[in-house]
């Protein structure tokens, strides 16, 4: 925003100079005392998008007909200044403290700023609403706002305060809101805190408070809502004596609350609406007394220590919208009082123990949004009532021993989003209409369970579909190729099933798959054929084969795959060698081609990718030396280079993979003598260098490695002594140096090493032949 829009900088400091001179000498103020403390305030906007004080706060109006500026009918001064979103960005000069009759001050929503507001704000005694809400205040919340004794309306959340909460603001007997939310306040809340007896409103949640609630909080018998959310406290929460008949809402999610809910808690809240105790450590059984609470909406316990069996009584609570009991030790059998409550909307416990079958009585919950009693112990069969929920958006129903079919009305719903059914006992078909009435589905998760027969082509019409799963079945058939119409599709996962794909040809209908991020059909021996030309068209960041059959070669096309993070070709048919574009994939952290015939030298180019954690190339045909530049790949934590035709010594350079944890290069044709340095491997915990050609001796440093479990050089030619430096060796669960040719003796120290494991029963023993 251009000068133009403002008092000239000048020509203000002018204006308050003379004003602040004739203040000191006079006792009374006016009209211009406010005019002069509002153009103050307009000084120190320094962003102002909407020109809306730039336009119309000047001298050519009276003050009382200024945008968001009101006047009191009575002595014409300025009794409320809401500047409320305007979007103005600056800070708050001391002038504004002349402003004697104002009695609100809203300044929310803007972007104000300062670790210090004006002490001179201390003279607004008649101050009835002050909100700075949503600004970018910071600093401690200054005591003096202790001295507003008409205050009603206290909001500063949404800033960056810090330190206490001031004792002093509990000397404000008449205030009914205290919004202190979402800022980083610390240390304890005050105990005199009850002593605002007219509070309606407390909000200190989303801050860093700590120790325990104060009991007087639960003496305000004014009380509406009280948040203390996601902060630090501790210990119990306080018994309630008196009853609050007005109090709608205790929210203390995520803390580190203990203890028993208090048993006869319930008894004086007649009218809670909403009690939020979720994420804290709170043990024990849910109080009997909580179902007397008839106006009850939200109920969120999940995510504690609470055990024993879900009442029966819940059934009482038929205004209930919400329950989240999930994570808890809770057992037993779902009452089929839940049933009962028609209002409600969702219905989460899961995580639990809980065992029998799904009441049929959910059926009756016309108005049931949110499913999930996944992770249970669940047995039985779905309801075929479900059928009856015609508001359903999620069914989460995993990882339980449910058995039967999926009910095929479950797939003739319109309004489901997600169907999350993994880790069962189902079986039977997937009806042949699935796909057809679910045009809101997102997610489909069916893996390992019984299904089997095909995959129904009609899927392909869920044309929202970011998660399809079903892996771990007994699908047969092809696979479909309809499925590259899903054009949201972010996970495809298929693998061990028995599917067939003559010559892969589904991979082909993915090129248009943009959002595609896990592709996998690991493990379905009757994929057949060579990777297509077309895989280079894909934009995956995982791909797993395994165990498919795939034969011929790796396609150089692969290298265009840019956005690919991991790659999994293990135990496949394919041959000739690993092509150089691999190289291209520069985000790749593990790749994965055990288990195959491929041949050649390893590329150097694999040396390009610096983000690799990961190279398992063992069992092959690869042959030629280890490239040198493998040591610049600091990123390695895994390196398999087993069971191939690797020959020449064993770079030195593979000793600055100082983050190295297993390296396998046994079964090759390896010579010369092991690293000099290896001691350099600070954190590895497995080597393995058995079935070479190795020759010379055991460097000494073998003993800086501490965090060795497994050590196997057997089957080489090494010589000379063992080092000492072995007995230090103390995490050693595995030791083969056999078939060598050692001289000496064997040292002391990893005498009493072996001794060590063999009467020890907690640690397996280190194994030494020869």
């Amino acid at each position: 925003m251009g000068n133009t829009c403002f008092i000239p900088a000048l020509m203000v400091a002018l204006l308050l100079s003379n004003f602040v001179v004739s203040f000191s000498t006079k006792t009374t103020t006016n009209i211009s005392t406010d005019q002069l403390a509002l153009f103050a305030l307009k000084a120190h906007v320094i962003s102002d998008p909407q020109n809306l004080l730039a336009t119309n706060w000047s001298t050519t109006t009276s003050v009382c007909n200024w945008i968001r500026v009101t006047c009191g009918s009575r002595h014409h001064r300025v009794v409320d200044l809401n500047l409320f979103g305007m979007n103005l960005s600056g800070t708050i000069p001391p002038h504004l403290g002349n402003l004697s009759f104002l009695a609100g001050l809203n300044i929310g929503y803007n972007s104000f700023h300062g670790s210090t507001l004006p002490i001179e704000l201390a003279n607004l005694r008649r101050l009835k609403v002050i909100s700075l809400s949503n600004n970018n205040f910071n600093g401690e919340i200054p005591s003096w706002f202790g001295s507003f004794s008409q205050l009603r309306y206290l909001a500063l959340d949404g800033n960056n305060f810090m330190g206490a909460i001031p004792s002093s603001l509990c000397s404000l007997s008449k205030l009914e809101v205290l919004y202190l939310h979402q800022n980083n306040l610390q240390g304890q809340i005050p105990m005199a805190i009850g002593n605002l007896s007219n509070l309606r409103w407390l909000y200190l949640d989303n801050n860093q408070l700590s120790g325990s609630i104060p009991f007087s909080v639960f003496g305000i018998s004014s009380l509406v809502e009280i948040f203390l959310s996601y902060n630090q406290l501790i210990g119990s929460i306080p018994s309630i004596q008196l009853n609050i008949s007005s109090l709608e809402t205790i929210a203390l999610t995520l803390n580190n609350l203990t203890g028993h809910i208090p048993p006869n808690m319930f008894d004086y809240l007649p009218k809670i609406r909403g009690l939020y105790l979720s994420e804290n450590l709170l043990s024990g059984r849910i109080p009997i007394s909580l179902f007397k609470c008839q106006e009850l909406e939200d109920l969120s316990l999940s995510f504690n220590y609470l055990e024993g069996v879900i009442p029966e009584e819940i059934g009482n609570l038929t205004m209930l919208k919400r329950i989240a009991l999930g994570h808890n030790g809770l057992k037993g059998k779902i009452p089929l009082q839940i049933g009962n409550l028609l209002s409600l909307e969702k219905l989460s416990i899961p995580n639990c123990h809980l065992t029998g079958t799904i009441p049929s009585t959910i059926g009756n919950l016309s108005f049931l949004k949110s499913l999930d009693f996944s992770d249970n112990n669940l047995t039985g069969q779905i309801p075929l009532q479900f059928g009856n929920l015609a508001k359903l958006e999620v069914l989460y129903l995993g990882i339980n021993s449910i058995s039967g079919i999926i009910p095929p009305c479950i797939f003739n719903s319109s309004s489901v989003r997600f169907i999350e059914l993994l880790m069962n006992r189902l079986s039977g078909y997937l009806p042949s209409s699935t796909g057809l009435w679910l045009p809101k589905l997102e997610v489909l998760e069916l893996g390992q369970n019984e299904l089997y027969g095909s995959i129904p082509p009609s899927i392909s019409n869920a044309s929202r579909l970011t998660t399809l799963s079903f892996g771990s079945n007994s699908f047969s058939g092809n696979i479909p190729i309809d499925f590259g119409n899903l054009r949201d599709l972010q996970k495809l996962s298929l693998e061990n099933n028995s599917l067939f794909s003559s010559e892969l040809t589904f991979l082909s209908s993915f090129a248009n798959s943009k959002h595609l991020i896990f592709l996998g059909f690991s493990g379905n021996p009757l994929i057949s054929g060579k990777l297509p030309i077309s895989i280079g068209n894909l934009s995956v960041e995982q791909f797993h084969s395994f165990g498919c059959n795939i034969k011929g070669s790796i396609p150089g096309e692969i290298g265009n795959i840019s956005n690919l993070i991991s790659l999994n070709l293990d135990n496949n048919k394919l041959t000739g060698p690993i092509p150089p574009t691999i190289g291209r994939l520069q985000k790749l952290q593990s790749l994965s081609l055990q288990e195959n015939k491929l041949g050649g030298s390893l590329p150097t180019e694999l040396c390009h990718l610096k983000s690799l954690g990961f190279l398992y190339f063992a069992d092959n045909e690869l042959a030629g030396p280890i490239p040198a530049c493998l040591g610049d790949i600091v990123s390695l934590r895994y390196l398999f280079l087993d069971s191939n035709k690797f020959s020449n010594s064993i770079p030195s350079t593979l000793t600055r993979l100082t983050d190295i944890l297993r390296l396998n290069l046994s079964s090759n044709c390896l010579s010369g003598a092991l690293p000099i340095d290896i001691g350099k491997w600070k954190v590895i915990t497995s080597i393995d260098f058995s079935k070479n050609q190795l020759s010379g001796e055991i460097p000494k440093s073998v003993g800086d490695l501490m965090d060795l479990t497994y050590l196997s050089l057997s089957g080489n030619r090494l010589q000379g002594s063992i080092p000492e430096s072995f007995g230090v060796l103390i995490g050693l669960q595995f030791l083969d140096l056999s078939r060598n040719n050692f001289s000496g003796i064997i040292p002391k120290s990893l005498e009493k090493l072996f001794t060590m494991y063999r009467t020890s029963t907690a640690t397996p023993t280190p194994t030494m032949q020869g």
